[in-house]
């Protein structure tokens, strides 16, 4: 029996490593946390029961927390990063380094054991540093108990107090929070003011304030019923809580991070949407407010309609809408965004940092390292659930061809204007906050965008569902996106992300020469490769009569070809040419013989190819 029991466990064992190997490992976190919030003094105690499981195959000697409210004091990495960027952020720059004492952020680590064991650490910075009494076995868990307190900072960076907009407390990046650990080791990153990286875990989370404030944040309240304020579908009548104090509870599940507000002027609207998720708004009623804010629920139901068809299946219970910080920013379950906005504005960001639950809460890469695949992911979701609005009559305004012309024109001008930096380039590293914000939002759209071109929207469509299911709760990386792409598609899709991710090297087609008269069967059309990147091309003919037809051309070391695109050109003739060869700069088309004299001949008619000089892709009689 006992060498059964053994072998099984020697088995599980390499299966474990094996698994760990493969990069699916993850690590595993489960917070219990007890805030107690002093309202007068904007400081709060806090207790934390953190279980940590090493999923890795590693053992592990020490680990780091972030400590991200100890940014907003004057000399911070961010204080400093900001005085040397030739385009600070004006929201940060010139401010920390004149926070006064009571205006400062911090948070102080009283006590910190592991598994009842003292643990030693120290400070450095946004960073908490721990050397551990014992070492943390793969497949080991233990318990850390930490009791801490902190100041909340005057608001300046997504978390804080008193917004210019008057909401009392934005509380993000506001707990001592365990670094990501993952195949590429830990990632204890200075908080500059940019990106995440976080494992999953559950949270339950108790915060007592006083009694006039009303909450939002992530997960589930568990004691509504004490609460009320519109947290039922009808408010029910609570008696009012004996003493001047009230703890709110939430407990939320496989997640990465935890957010709440709080201000005693906010009021809570609710609504069940279709799919049965319940939607929270909190917001300060008036005139800058009120009327937009009420269009929010039904508007935002019609959006997760399309959200959950076009991306995958929302799966957490309920989001909360919440008034609050410096302009919109994501959490899970929860969103923090300025609300004195107007109609399309507020739909507009709220829309934005919904769309991050798919492409950060729930598939989560290293945003560090892969900002352009939550952010521009992101947009792009953003860019096409306003048009779907629009469309169906929801919000007012007219819908676009090409609703991503925006991020493209973007990235083309920073391109042109030689300022742009290479996709693979960290967040925080970054020479100008221009190159990371054209590089993650407007360049990581065209990314995905040139994607759907390249494979065709329905076999992209198909794609774009399938790395959601695949790889929900794993923290995918690029290549892994890259290889659910070929899969789907039968391409091979390698030299793209080397050149558009890895490189800034530019796409520059052009109409050369059309001789001969013009005419089909005698016609010569050489079209010609002056940027570095290749691609394939939809090449548009269009005839004097009006009559159109698309033509593709493959590149060879695609070893495939988008066979058809529907969805970009209709019922329009569609003819798929011999392959170009990318070595060749010059390519001479073989077109469809006809009597009738060419009018026009369109390199990139449908915009989803980010040509950095479209002046020369256009031959016209005229």
């Amino acid at each position: 029996m006992y060498k059964k029991l053994l072998l099984a466990v020697i088995c599980m064992s390499a299966y474990q490593f094996l698994f760990a190997q493969s990069g699916y490992w993850q690590q595993s976190v489960d917070y219990v946390m007890d805030i107690k919030m002093d309202v007068k003094k904007n400081q709060f105690e806090g207790n934390q029961k953190l279980t940590y499981t090493n999923n890795s195959p590693d053992t592990l000697d020490r680990v780091f927390y972030h400590l991200y409210f100890n940014a907003f004091q004057p000399g911070s990495v961010m204080d400093e990063r900001n005085k040397v960027l030739p385009d600070a952020d004006r929201r940060v720059a010139g401010r920390i380094g004149k926070l006064g004492r009571k205006e400062i952020g911090y948070q102080k680590i009283e006590k910190l054991t592991m598994d009842g064991k003292k643990a030693d650490f120290f400070v450095n910075g946004t960073v908490l540093e721990v050397n551990l009494p014992k070492s943390i076995y793969p497949g080991h868990t233990v318990v850390f108990h930490m009791d801490f307190e902190a100041q909340v900072p005057v608001q300046i960076r997504r978390s804080g107090r008193d917004n210019k907009e008057g909401v009392r407390y934005s509380m993000a990046q506001w707990y001592p929070k365990i670094a990501e650990y993952d195949y590429m080791g830990w990632h204890p990153n200075p908080y500059v003011g940019r990106e995440f990286h976080s494992p999953w875990g559950d949270f339950e989370v108790n915060i007592t304030i006083d009694k006039e404030y009303i909450l939002g944040a992530t997960g589930v309240l568990q004691n509504a019923n004490q609460i009320g304020k519109g947290y039922q579908p009808v408010d029910l009548k609570v008696a009012p809580p004996e003493g001047k104090t009230l703890t709110w509870k939430f407990k939320a599940e496989n997640v990465i991070d935890f957010v709440w507000a709080a201000d005693p002027d906010f009021i809570v609207m609710n609504r069940k949407a279709h799919d049965g998720t319940r939607l929270y708004f909190l917001f300060q009623p008036g005139e800058a407010t009120s009327e937009n804010w009420s269009e929010l629920p039904k508007i935002m139901d019609e959006a997760l309609r399309f959200m959950n068809s076009r991306y995958g299946a929302y799966p957490f219970p309920q989001y909360s809408f919440i008034q609050g910080g410096d302009g919109g920013m994501e959490y899970p379950m929860a969103t923090l965004i300025t609300g004195e906005r107007s109609l399309g504005s507020l739909v507009g960001v709220s829309v934005h940092e919904w769309m991050h639950s798919w492409y950060q809460f729930m598939l989560a890469t290293n945003e560090s390292l892969y900002s352009w695949m939550d952010e521009g992911f992101t947009s792009f979701g953003t860019n096409e659930t306003m048009n779907y609005l629009v469309e169906n009559e929801i919000l007012p305004g007219k819908a676009r061809d090409n609703v991503h012309a925006r991020s493209y024109l973007g990235y083309i001008n920073l391109a042109n204007a030689k300022q742009d930096e290479a996709l693979s380039t960290h967040a925080d590293h970054f020479n100008t906050n221009a190159a990371y914000g054209t590089a993650a939002y407007s360049k990581g759209c065209v990314f995905l965008s040139q994607m759907e071109y390249i494979l065709g929207e329905e076999v992209f469509a198909d794609a774009l569902l399938r790395y959601y299911n695949d790889w929900r709760f794993k923290h995918p990386t690029s290549l892994d996106f890259m290889r659910v792409m070929e899969k789907e598609s039968g391409m091979v899709l390698d030299w793209y992300h080397e050149y558009f991710v890895e490189t800034t090297k530019t796409i520059d087609y052009g109409v050369v020469a059309v001789e001969r008269g013009g005419l089909f069967g005698k016609a010569d059309i050489v079209l010609e490769r002056t940027g570095v990147m290749p691609m394939p091309l939809d090449v548009r003919v269009t005839l004097e009569d009006g009559s159109e037809m698309i033509y593709h051309i493959p590149l060879d070391i695609m070893r495939g070809a988008k066979q058809s695109d529907t969805g970009l050109y209709g019922d329009t003739e569609y003819v798929v040419l011999d392959d170009w060869n990318w070595v060749n700069p010059k390519y001479m088309m073989k077109i469809k013989p006809s009597k009738k004299k060419i009018g026009k001949i369109e390199i990139n008619p449908s915009g989803k190819l980010g040509d950095v000089n479209p002046e020369n892709d256009t031959y016209s009689k005229n």
